[in-house]
């Protein structure tokens, strides 16, 4: 079973755009929804590779905001 290592906020998501976590999650709590984070930083919009980790790293941050508990930054 192979498991991911420990994400960091300047770990790079998006290698085509360059975009890094502590951007996204920025994003994020300013009320950006994936489509509008794609459209602001041109993630997702290149070769597709991070579509799935970034997707998994907006639930986690809903999930968490949902709970009331947050991510370092």
């Amino acid at each position: 079973m192979e498991t991911k290592p420990a994400c960091s906020a300047d770990q790079v998501m998006c290698h085509c755009s360059g975009t890094k976590q502590s951007y996204i999650q920025r994003l994020f709590d300013e009320g950006l929804d994936i489509q509008a984070i794609s459209r602001r930083t041109g993630a997702l919009s290149g070769c597709g590779g991070c579509e799935w980790d970034i997707g998994d790293y907006l639930k986690e941050l809903a999930a968490q905001r949902a709970s009331g508990t947050t991510i370092n930054k």
